[in-house]
């Protein structure tokens, strides 16, 4: 399973979840008859553009067919209010992808792997948990829960306040947002120096803003991915930064060691850093290596 970057085929894709329609798209690998698939999706408030077409580029040079999609309320795919975050809305997302990716008669669905990152790195240890015909998972920098979130007194307040204003415009179909960024110190979903890098693979084509519905604040305490760990019976890759400062590597690391066959890969870097040169090369290099030995024929 070997190629170059551009002997790929792009083509648009979309399927329904939860009666919402979700848009993505599919790359073929030339000259290879079917080929394995991954199912990629983005992590905490994002969009396909954002950095993970390089990754489905590679893989497809490598001789695999990539499954790259939008969650319901983002990007292209349908869905109000916009850029809600939900985790369980957006396993259903994924279990929908996993459905419909099981329809296509140009792919091999029997070898069929997970790829997520960050908060979708989560994802696909909650998906794999409960589905044993997953062939492997990739969940780079993991969320996986167990995070303490420590705010000041007047940001409690800001985010008490938000959740409730929230809460009764959610009853008329409206949205009261939060930021999702912001520096130290700042009122957002993520606020240090290292999060506002999130910034730095934001696709400028993209109608993204830095805005999500307060809702999302009371969804995350009770997600913990690594509850499940356990239960991933499939081949899995984790791969850590050692200065992330978003998902703590100790935690992804704790998680890695529940899992019967998972392995570890760690890079001295921060959170953001695996998406962008030139650190990419590496982590790209390490994942298609993992993918290639447990998706062949």
């Amino acid at each position: 399973m070997t190629g170059n970057p551009a002997d790929a085929r792009r083509q648009d894709i979309s399927f329904v979840s939860e009666g919402d329609v979700c848009r993505g798209w599919l790359y073929l690998p030339d000259g290879v008859d079917q080929p394995p698939l991954v199912i990629m999706a983005h992590g905490f408030s994002a969009e396909r553009t954002f950095g993970l077409p390089a990754f489905a580029e590679r893989f497809a040079a490598e001789g695999m067919a990539v499954l790259l999609f939008d969650y319901r309320n983002f990007g292209d795919s349908d869905g109000s209010p916009r850029f809600l975050v939900d985790p369980q809305r957006h396993v259903a997302d994924w279990r929908a992808a996993i459905t419909y990716a099981r329809t296509l008669p140009n792919v091999d669905t029997t070898r069929l792997a997970l790829w997520g990152s960050s908060f979708s790195g989560g994802h696909v240890i909650t998906i794999a948990a409960a589905d044993p015909s997953i062939s492997a998972i990739v969940a780079q920098v993991p969320y996986v829960g167990g995070l303490e979130v420590k705010l000041s007194v007047l940001n409690t307040l800001k985010a008490a306040g938000s959740i409730l204003a929230d809460k009764v415009a959610s009853l008329f179909g409206g949205a009261v947002t939060v930021p999702i960024v912001g520096p130290a110190g700042s009122f957002a979903c993520m606020a240090s120096d290292e999060a506002m890098q999130f910034l730095d693979i934001v696709d400028e084509a993209s109608q993204w803003n830095n805005q999500v519905p307060a809702r999302a604040l009371t969804t995350l305490a009770a997600y913990q991915p690594r509850d499940v760990a356990g239960r991933v019976a499939c081949p899995a890759l984790v791969l850590v930064g050692a200065r992330d400062e978003t998902t703590p590597p100790e935690l992804a690391r704790e998680a890695a060691a529940l899992m019967p066959r998972a392995e570890v890969a760690s890079f001295e870097a921060g959170h953001f850093e695996v998406y962008l040169p030139p650190l990419f090369e590496d982590v790209v290099a390490r994942e298609a290596a993992f993918l290639r030995t447990h998706l062949a024929a």
